[in-house]
């Protein structure tokens, strides 16, 4: 391939299932090997192709055999285009061109030849927790992966820096806003309606503590691992807890979309909370009792009148540090509060996570044990706390 091209995401549906572990209707990096089948629920996504559109809504790779990956997330997703064939002299055209940002994101070199379509190609565009496919393997595909500001990380706690101007959260969310409750193949998540008219009522809205601006919430998610021991993504003074509970907000006030905020340096606002082993957490039953529904990856139910504020703890102190999403695609986009009370959980609610499925209905079945990614290097950052 002479020709150098912009490898441009496609955003398909509401893009992020979980983010963290992306899931159905998501976008990846698209190296995707002729006659690859899409998958439901936990796919890396569809790439388009762009090339020479002129002006500035596609650029000209400056190497020969690369493509420059950038993300792009157009609200208009119907545009017909063709999918990327690897190796093929020529690249196809979309009947509409994106906008590009002016740094490329990801690069990564294009065979000269087709992939053929093995398990090996599979695992790589499937990334999930397993040997082959696991966190050590992201960056692989995902050169951010050994970025500044990954996450997790483990919290040191002698080394973090009181700030006084920290101020307190300020929670408040809407239960009428739940929705559904779904397997994405990477952990369970409960989505919310956060479409702009359901929220100008201040119900789905995450303010204070180091925000700046309001941010509004998006959905919840968990972390486990394969046994009681240790399932959570960060660790404090290097203990790990049993889970961690993911509450994801984005920045409304400096941006329109989830997904356009996803993109930006303060766009999201993840507030983590530790579950540690004890008693059975009643109001953590409104989701085990639930999970039976959605075993099999790809599976959604109804799920409403659920409001996640009763899933943090009484104190809502907290540590705050800027980081990235802890699943592909890894953005560097997030200011991560984690709150350093945790909540109960008992053995039998975390059996009920392992019980779910990182496999969809016509694959053998295997059951999703752990799916954390372990602490990244702090590579010089700050954490502070209030």
């Amino acid at each position: 391939m002479g020709t150098a091209a912009q490898l441009v995401l496609w955003w398909d549906g509401s893009w992020w299932s979980h983010l963290p572990s992306v899931g159905a209707g998501s976008f990846g990096m698209g190296l995707r090997p002729p006659g690859y089948p899409d998958g439901a629920g936990g796919r890396l996504g569809r790439a388009w192709v762009t090339k020479g559109l002129g002006r500035q809504q596609a650029r000209t790779g400056q190497e020969a055999g690369a493509l420059q990956v950038s993300l792009s997330a157009p609200e208009d997703r119907g545009v017909a285009a063709r999918p990327l064939q690897i190796g093929r002299s020529r690249l196809s055209r979309p009947s509409a061109s994106y906008p590009i940002p002016s740094q490329p994101v990801l690069s990564c070199p294009v065979p000269s030849r087709p992939v053929p379509c093995r398990q090996e190609s599979r695992a790589m565009l499937h990334w999930g927790y397993d040997e082959h496919n696991g966190p050590a393997h992201w960056k692989e595909v995902f050169p951010v992966a050994n970025g500044d500001r990954q996450s997790p990380i483990d919290i040191k706690t002698e080394e973090t820096k009181y700030d006084p101007s920290l101020r307190p959260l300020n929670p408040s969310y809407d239960p009428a806003s739940a929705k559904i409750i779904l397997n994405n193949g990477h952990s369970t998540s409960v989505e919310f309606d956060d479409t702009v008219n359901k929220s100008v009522c201040n119900c789905l809205l995450l303010t204070g503590g180091p925000l700046s601006g309001t941010y509004r919430l998006r959905q919840i998610h968990f972390h486990w691992g394969s046994n009681d021991e240790a399932g959570s993504e960060h660790t404090v003074d290097g203990m790990k807890y049993a889970a961690e509970l993911h509450v994801v907000h984005w920045n409304a006030e400096k941006y329109s979309s989830f997904v356009e905020a996803a993109c930006q340096s303060d766009g999201l606002a993840v507030m983590a909370v530790f579950l540690k082993i004890g008693e059975c957490n009643p109001q953590l039953n409104k989701i085990t009792d639930r999970l039976d529904t959605i075993r099999i990856k790809g599976k959604k139910a109804l799920f409403t009148n659920f409001d996640p504020s009763c899933l943090l703890p009484k104190s809502l102190d907290y540590w705050t540090y800027f980081g990235s999403l802890t699943v592909p695609p890894l953005l560097e986009s997030v200011i991560w509060i984690v709150l350093r009370e945790p909540i109960s959980v008992c053995s039998e609610q975390l059996a009920k996570f392992r019980s779910l499925l990182s496999t969809a209905e016509d694959e053998a079945a295997c059951c999703l044990l752990r799916n954390f990614r372990p602490p990244q290097p702090l590579r010089g950052r700050e954490v502070r706390r209030n």
